[in-house]
């Protein structure tokens, strides 16, 4: 009987602490890209990173057999004109907090593409992290 107060203690403790046992510290969901026209050389990547850990992490590369390379790029707007750029040393994710990597902003580029997206497939990838390690992630193209 002793064994089980302690167990409920520790499980609402935890509860309390907004952390579950066992449960990743980073949690990726919608992971989405689009459908590409034949022959198109890129594609992007969307997605929501939340960080439930202590630690702050960082999405520092990714990776797709779908693709030649895979990278973190951000979108601007400036003076009318769209520009993307690469992301120099990865995306950082603090504890508690959320990123989202949107058509708005910073997305993934898979470049090189083996082969069209089709609306309706999932393309597979690999997010890196500094501390989590690696992510796999399947993108649902629509």
């Amino acid at each position: 009987m002793r064994s089980f107060a302690i167990a409920t203690l520790l499980a609402a403790l935890f509860a309390v602490a907004g952390v579950q046992a066992g449960a990743p510290a980073l949690v990726v969901a919608g992971a989405w890209s689009r459908a590409t026209p034949p022959g198109a050389p890129t594609a992007v990547g969307y997605m929501t990173i939340t960080n439930h850990g202590r630690q702050a992490d960082r999405l520092i590369s990714a990776d797709s057999p779908a693709a030649g390379a895979l990278s973190l790029h951000q979108m601007s707007m400036t003076g009318g004109i769209m520009r993307m750029r690469p992301v120099a040393g990865g995306l950082e994710i603090t504890p508690g907090a959320s990123i989202s990597l949107d058509p708005n902003g910073d997305h993934l580029m898979f470049e090189g593409l083996k082969r069209p997206f089709k609306s309706g497939e999932q393309v597979p990838a690999v997010l890196h992290f500094q501390h989590a390690g690696a992510v796999r992630v399947r993108f649902v193209v629509r």
